[in-house]
C-alpha cells in the first residue's frame, strides 16, 4: 500500500518535468521499422496540446487606467501639455508592465513584489526627469501620504510601550 502511494506521488512529481521536456512541435511522428524478414512497420503519431494562453488585460483597459492616473496627476501637479503626454506614456508603460507581471508571476508573490518594485522605481525616475523639482516634491509628498510612508517632520506621537520617552520616568 505504501509503495503504491510512493509510486503515485513519484509519478505526479515527475509529470511536470516530463511535460516541460516535451517537444514544442505540433506533431511528433515516430516510425519504427523491424529488421528484414519481419512484416511489421509501426508508426506512432502524437498530438502535442499547446498550453492555453492566458489573456492579459486589453489595451483599452490599460489605456483607461493610464489616462485616469495621468489626468489625476495633471490636475494635482499642474502639468503642461508636453509633460502630460510624456507622463501618459510613462504611466501606460508601467501599468502594462505591472499587469503583465501579475499574470506571469501570479503563483510567485515574492517574485511579483520584486518585479513590481522594480517597475515602480523605474517609473519614478522617469517621472522625475519630466517634472520640475517643485512638481516632483509635491508628487512625492502626495505619494508618501497615499502609501502611508511617514515623513521625518510628521513622526510624532506616543512611543511604543516600554521604550520610555515620557516625562514620567
Amino acid at each position: 500500500m505504501k509503495s503504491l502511494m510512493l509510486l503515485s506521488l513519484l509519478a505526479l512529481a515527475t509529470a511536470p518535468a516530463v511535460l516541460a521536456q516535451a517537444p514544442t512541435a505540433a506533431n511528433t511522428v515516430k516510425t519504427k521499422v523491424k529488421p528484414a524478414g519481419q512484416p511489421s512497420v509501426k508508426t506512432k503519431t502524437t498530438q502535442v496540446a499547446e498550453a492555453p494562453a492566458v489573456a492579459g488585460p486589453s489595451d483599452a483597459v490599460i489605456d483607461t487606467k493610464a489616462n485616469a492616473l495621468t489626468v489625476n496627476m495633471q490636475k494635482n501637479l499642474g502639468l503642461n501639455p508636453q509633460q502630460t503626454e510624456k507622463v501618459r506614456v510613462i504611466n501606460r508603460r508601467a501599468i502594462d508592465n505591472v499587469e503583465t507581471a501579475r499574470l506571469r508571476y501570479r503563483t510567485d508573490p515574492r517574485k511579483l513584489a520584486g518585479v513590481v518594485e522594480s517597475i515602480s522605481s523605474s517609473r519614478l525616475s522617469a517621472i522625475k526627469e519630466v517634472l520640475t523639482s517643485a512638481q516632483f516634491d509635491k508628487y512625492q509628498r502626495k505619494r508618501e501620504e497615499k502609501m502611508g510612508v511617514p515623513n521625518v517632520q510628521g513622526v510624532q506621537g506616543n512611543p511604543a510601550p516600554g521604550l520610555g520617552g515620557g516625562a514620567d520616568q
